[in-house]
């Protein structure tokens, strides 16, 4: 499975982006889908999951603020970022996870897209 995220760039606090994740298998309707990021000198951590039945579930940073959705058709999942905050900052990664556990956690992710970076100015 190839991911291929887009989207990010540079966003005064306050503002809104939204990411984009194009994946190339057409089983992607299967999948649970999700997003990580990873800011400079900081681990890759867990933003957003969205099952294969569109239940979804947010790291508590971006609770309120996120929202992850997902297309089938078009194979692509979304990550709208609201009010977003400088330290938002961070490199943006689309993932497939096969098997979902109660904590998500990079260890879970069975392919990675590329990143897209997303600058967040106060």
């Amino acid at each position: 499975v190839q991911l291929q995220a887009s989207g990010g760039g540079l966003v005064q606090a306050g503002g809104s982006l939204r990411l984009s994740c194009a994946a190339s298998a057409r089983t992607v309707g299967s999948y649970h889908m999700a997003w990580f990021r990873q800011a400079p000198g900081k681990e890759r951590e867990f933003v957003a999951v969205i099952t294969w039945n569109f239940n979804t579930y947010y790291a508590d940073s971006v609770k309120g603020r996120f929202t992850i959705s997902r297309d089938n058709g078009k194979k692509t999942v979304y990550l709208q970022m609201d009010s977003l905050k400088p330290e938002d900052t961070a490199v943006y990664y689309c993932a497939v996870i096969l098997a979902l556990n109660t904590v998500v956690g990079p260890g879970d992710v069975r392919y990675w897209g590329q990143g897209t970076l997303v600058t967040v100015s106060s």
